[in-house]
Formats: C-alpha cells, structure tokens, sequence
C-alpha cells in the first residue's frame, strides 16, 4: 500500500521543494529535484507491474463528502489499465524530465518549470490512479491548471498568454459536459465509483445511459481536442517544447481516450454514442492530418498530426476495438514524444528557429536527431515492422470489420500523415541550408541529456510494436491478453487478416506511397518554398486552418466581448458606478450643507435653540387650540 501512496506523492513532493525554493536553488540541484520523483514512480509502478496478480486493488484514502446517502470517497484503483498508464506516464515523464533539464538549462524560470511539470505528472497520476469519477475529475482539472501554467510559461509575449487561456476556456467548455455526466450518475445511481456504477448498470439498473455517456464524451472532447474543441492543442505550441512533449505524449490529451476505456461498461450500452465517437474521431483524424499537409512550423506540424492520431484512437473506441485504441496510446506516445523531443532538439541547434523552409540539410550537423527524428517518422506514418504500423492498423482492421465507409475514409487520413510527416522530415534534414550564417555557425548536435531520452524513444518507436503482435505473424498478443478482465466480452478477439487482403494491402499503400512521393517531390530544391512565398487558393485555406479559428471567434468570441463591453459601459458603468457615485455625491453634498450649521458662533447657535424652542411651542399651542 505505501509504494501505491508514494507513486503520485513523489512527483507532490518534488512540486512542494521546487515550488517554494525557487529560486534559490541552483539549476543543477533544481533539474536533480525535480527529475527524481517520476523516476522513483516509474521504479515503483514497474514493481507494481511486475508483482500485479491480477486481482483488482482498492486503497481507500479519505471520505470526502459525506452527507446522508451520499458518500463520495477518495480512493485509490490499481488494476490492469491503470498499471499500463502509470508506466506510461512515468516513463516517458522521466525521459521528458531528463530532456528538460537540458534543454532548459539557460532559462531564468528553471526551477518553476521543473515545479510544474512534476506537478502535471502529479496530477496525471491522480487521474488514472483514482476508483471514481470525482478522483479522476479532480486530476483531470489539475492537468487543465498544469497545462495553463506550462503553455503560458513564457508569458512575456501576449501571444504565449492568449494560448494558455485558450486551452485553459476551451478545456473548460468539456469540462461542463463532464461534470454534467458525473451529476447525472449521482443521480441514477447515487454513487460515482466506477464498481459500483458499472456492477448496477450490468445489472440492468440505469435508464439515462446515453445521456450519461454523451456528457462524459463531451469532456473527451475537449481534454483530447475533438471538432469542435480542438483548436487550443496546435496553440498550445507556445509553450517550450518539453511542454508539447508531455502534453501530447504522455499525459493530458490521452485522458479522454483512457475515460472512454475505463468507462467501456457504459458505453457498450449505448451504441448511439459510440457511433457518434467514431465519426468524431474520423472527422478529427481528416481534418487535423489536411491542415498538417501545409503547415511550415516543425511543431505545428507535430500538433496537427496529435490531433490526427487521437481521431484515430477515437474511431476504435467507436468501433468497440479498446485494446486497438490503448495500444496506439502507448505505441503514439513513444514515437510523439520522440518527434517533439527531436523537433526541440532542432530548435536548440537552430537558435530558437521553428520554420521548416529555414533549415535544411541538418543531417550532417545533428546525426543523432537525424537518426532518431527519422525513426518517428516512420513509425507514425505506419511502416512495418515498427510500432505504429501495428497499432495504427490494428485499429484499420476493426474499422474495416465495423464499417467499410469510415476504414476507407481512415486510409485516406493514414495516407495524408505519411506525406505531411515525410515532408517535414526531408525538408528539415535534406536539402542545402537555408537559414542564416550565425545559425550555420552554430550548429550542434544537442547534450547527452537531450540525445540519451531521444535514443529510448527511437529504440521503444521501433519495437514497441511486440506489446501486441498479432498472431497472425507470430505474437501472442499480450496487451489483449492483459486488459481482458476489464474490457466487454468479444472486444479481444483476434482479427483474421491475410496478407493478401485489400485490408492489409491498403494500408501498407497508404503508407509507402505517400512517403515516397513527399520524398521524390520534397528532394527537389524547386519544391521547397521561400519563407517569404505567397500562397492561394485551397492550399491558403487549408493552411489557414480552414478559418475555424476566425469562424469560432465570429461567432462566440467577437459576440461575447461585445456583450462584455456593454455589461461594463452601460449595466456597471451607467447604472451600479452611477447610482452609487450619486449615492456618495449625495451625501456628501448633504454633508457640505449641514456642515454650514456649525459655524462656531455662539450667537448663531443661541438664535437657532430659540428659534427651534418657538417651533415647539407653536406646534403646542396648535395642538391645544385645535
């Protein structure tokens, strides 16, 4: 039970000594604090793992709320998916910390930095670690706060600022819906513990399912950037790059995917709302890999095609295919930590440049990036044998099962991020130089400490696939095999595929053909535009995201504001500023007057006590007289 307690208090405690020494310690000591805490959670989840026996381990840690009937405790769920996620989540953790401790090295907020992001791991832990809904809600706005704070940063620039509020609204519109959801199990079932409310609603209890889990999915949504709330997670490149790492790879926008597959119970029982999550995943996997087909920025590029691969893990979460989904979580989250971590370590040779069509020919200078940068590119654009190639078509063959429409709409997708990813890849390394003489002069392959985590993750890109190697071509599917107890029966069961099967052969061409394409066309120097080249047409819209960002601020933030601006002008300008100004104007002038009546003069006060005696007297006479 203490090493269960001490996984999530670790990253705490890490947070509390950088937190309030900052910054009086120095940066060496400041990266060693901070960076011990996920590796000692990452040592103890791995013993955890190794010793798990298979039963189901409940540490209950407080009642939180007791009133009546209702009780809501804190408390702890150690099982099969929240094993994998904790060494999900310190793993990488731990490599991202190392990275940074690099990587941020000359940076005047080293210690904060590396406070938050132990307390996001923190967080994070708490998520997949808690027995119910508010647990895992609570985690679920911590890793929001974290994001705000890590996203914004860097706040001297505005633009770094408007980022980190817009994840932070956008969040929170989910959140609503999520929230929403955790009401309504109250509701029907009085409790919102995951074993209880998945016993009662296998038990036939329940008459608002649908309902439950459309909100819940709501809060999916936003935390994992579907359509419509998707647009904070490419700004949240504003943040420094280990930032973008952690977010994408290994915490935060992985949540949503890990609520829908610790809920499964209550999905299956709504098929209406599974559908609904694998056409959302399906429009978000199209829309995110179209607008990564002509983005310029290196991190852009990367955020797009997270937005892209999440649609993915959304469409086999539609199609009932969990451990597909969760495989992708953990294949994606080594090879995008890889290609962030690797994106970074290009920005750090390049003094802070982000613009692809200002590199060029770094291959020479930065071989191990190159190497490594290489290896993610092709596990995410699914070429075998490595990692991404058996989880992201794992998920293409249950679609290919569950609906023949969405998997060729899904190949399409596969097709679009080989390209967008291989071209990134060639224009940055290949070619000749493009930037500047100061950027050619100091060009550098990055520290130990940032090439070590990139060297893992290439190596974890490359065979990660072994996780879950169909049996098909030799494996025993052992992550099927280990998230059995947890998941509906008839999810697990293994997809015949021949390998001379449009279903195995169209993917295969999806990912090839475009590679080679990007690699032809992009090879060419006349293929890659200045920095300063004009575009139009369907490329500029496509590049401009559509105008989804230009549409949502029409239509909500434009409307919002200037309602915010008469509220202020007319409702607490004119009517509570005024009435309560004229409230002390009026006193005050009051005052002035009465003030007037205490002149000093003793003639004056002997005349007015006189005069206010024959008042009185009046009013006597008066009373007596009539």
């Amino acid at each position: 039970m203490s090493s269960i307690l001490f996984i999530p208090l670790l990253p705490l405690i890490g947070f509390l000594i950088n937190g309030l020494s900052f910054p009086k310690l120095s940066n060496p000591v400041a990266g060693i604090i901070g960076t011990i805490p996920p590796l000692a959670a990452f040592a103890l989840s791995l013993q955890l793992f190794l010793q798990f026996d298979g039963n189901t381990q409940i540490v209950p840690l407080l009642d939180w709320i007791s009133v009546g009937e209702l009780s809501i405790p804190i408390a702890f769920q150690i099982d099969q998916l929240s094993l994998l996620m904790l060494l999900i989540i310190t793993g990488v953790g731990t490599l991202i910390h190392v990275y940074s401790s690099a990587y941020m090295s000359h940076d005047e907020g080293f210690g904060k930095f590396f406070a938050f992001l132990n307390l996001f791991v923190f967080f994070m832990l708490l998520l997949v670690m808690g027995s119910g809904f508010v647990t895992l809600f609570i985690g679920w706005e911590g890793v929001g706060l974290c994001s705000y704070l890590l996203i914004g940063f860097w706040n001297k620039k505005n633009s770094y600022g408007d980022a980190a509020r817009k994840a932070f609204i956008m969040n929170r519109i989910g959140d609503l819906g999520f929230l929403i959801g955790i009401f309504l199990l109250f509701q029907e079932f009085g409790t919102a513990t995951y074993q209880e409310v998945f016993e009662a609603i296998k038990a036939g209890n329940g008459s608002n399912l649908g309902l439950i889990a459309f909100c819940l999915f709501i809060g999916a949504m936003g935390k994992s950037a579907q359509i419509p709330l998707f647009t904070w997670l490419p700004d949240a490149m504003a943040g420094p790059t280990p930032v973008s790492a952690l977010i994408h790879a290994a915490t935060m926008v992985t949540a949503g995917i890990y609520m829908v597959i610790r809920a499964n119970v209550l999905f299956e029982m709504s098929p209406e709302v599974l559908h609904f999550v694998g056409w959302i995943g399906l429009a978000t996997a199209l829309l995110g890999a179209a607008i990564g087909l002509f983005q310029n920025d290196i991190k852009k590029v990367l955020a797009y095609s997270t937005v892209s691969q999440l649609g993915y893990m959304f469409m086999g979460l539609g199609a009932s295919a969990y451990t597909a989904s969760f495989f992708h979580v953990m294949t994606h989250a080594f090879f995008k930590a890889l290609l962030f971590l690797g994106a970074g370590s290009v920005i750090h040779a390049m003094s802070d440049e982000q613009d692809i069509r200002k590199m060029g020919g770094l291959k020479s200078q930065l071989p191990i990036t190159y190497i490594t940068f290489l290896l993610g590119t092709i596990a995410i654009a699914g070429i075998p044998p490595f990692a991404g190639f058996f989880s992201k078509d794992e998920i293409l063959a249950h679609l290919y099962h569950h609906d023949i429409v969405m998997w060729a709409l899904a190949i399409v997708g596969s097709a679009l991020t080989s390209f967008y990813m291989f071209r990134v890849f060639i224009v940055t390394f290949h070619g000749d130089f493009r930037g500047t003489q100061h950027q050619a002069d100091h060009l550098h392959e990055s520290p130990i400490a940032m090439t070590l985590p990139l060297i893992v993750l290439a190596v974890l890109s490359v065979i990660g696939g072994i996780i879950n190697l169909p049996a098909f071509v030799g494996g025993n599917e052992f992550l099927a095999h280990w998230l059995n107890p947890i998941l509906p029966e008839g999810s697990h069961e293994a997809l015949e595929v021949h390998f001379a099967s449009l279903e195995f052969l169209a993917p295969l061409a999806a990912a090839f053909i475009p590679a080679i394409f990007a690699i032809q066309l992009y090879g060419s120097k006349k293929a890659v535009p200045a920095a300063d080249a004009e575009i139009s047409g369907i490329q500029k819209i496509i590049y401009d995201k559509f105008y989804i960002d230009e549409a949502y601020n029409f239509l909500f933030v434009k409307p919002i504001q200037f309602l915010s601006q008469f509220f202020y002008s007319f409702i607490d300008f004119l009517i509570i500023d005024l009435l309560v100004e004229s409230t002390g104007k009026f006193v005050k002038s009051s005052s002035n007057e009465l003030r007037k009546l205490q002149s000093g003069n003793i003639g004056f006060y002997i005349f007015m006590m006189v005069a206010a005696i024959a008042i009185i007297l009046a009013w006597t006479l008066k009373s007596w007289i009539f």
